[in-house]
């Protein structure tokens, strides 16, 4: 046989109303292929519980991907600090890093001195428009997780990333470190809005 048969789920509407689901699709794909992590991303806490929950029992690692502190307002940290305790109290890797597809690049475009697009921006843009939000999202947090030593870039991850807020967007990545971008591979895409 050349080929393999997988199941493939396509949301009605992007958002946080997935979440659930897409916690639900990642343990199923995560099990179906023998992997070990799944990585998340989750900026108030709220989506790294909801997978926490619906991964008890399954021996999978899960890592979750935070937004820096200062991200939202200066110098607070907008992930809840009794979730953070409670999930790193229970194993749960939390990581937090400066986005890896817009950063340093981000205030560059958006000053009026300087201006301008940069490559980064434009290969995060693709993957928000030619596929989802959630395929950006979860391909960056790949990268920052990798960066920050909380997965390898030998083995498969299940990733999740969402639109605005949730999770909605689920798939298999072959990590790299941020320096080594074009070794990572999305190998499989479990789960995404199909309606925007």
């Amino acid at each position: 046989m050349t080929f393999v048969q997988k199941k493939c789920y396509y949301f009605d509407t992007p958002g946080e109303a997935n979440t659930g689901d897409a916690a639900r699709f990642s343990v199923e794909r995560a099990k179906e292929l023998g992997l070990k992590t799944i990585v998340v991303a989750s900026s108030s806490g709220k989506t790294a519980q909801t997978f926490f929950d619906a991964m008890k029992g399954s021996g999978l690692q899960l890592v979750v991907v935070t937004h820096v502190v200062g991200f939202t307002k200066p110098g607070e940290w907008e992930f809840s600090k009794e979730i953070a305790e409670k999930l790193r109290k229970d194993g749960v890797k939390i990581v937090m890093g400066t986005h890896a597809l817009s950063g340093l690049e981000r205030a560059l475009s958006r000053s009026p001195k300087v201006g301008g697009g940069s490559r980064t921006e434009a290969i995060a843009e693709a993957l928000r428009r030619t596929v989802a939000v959630g395929l950006k999202v979860g391909v960056e947090c790949v990268l920052i997780a990798a960066d920050q030593g909380a997965i390898g870039v030998t083995e498969e991850v299940i990733a999740v990333g969402g639109t605005a807020s949730g999770a909605d967007t689920v798939c298999v990545i072959h990590p790299a470190h941020t320096a080594n971008f074009f070794d990572l591979q999305v190998r499989e895409i479990v789960a995404m809005p199909r309606v925007r």
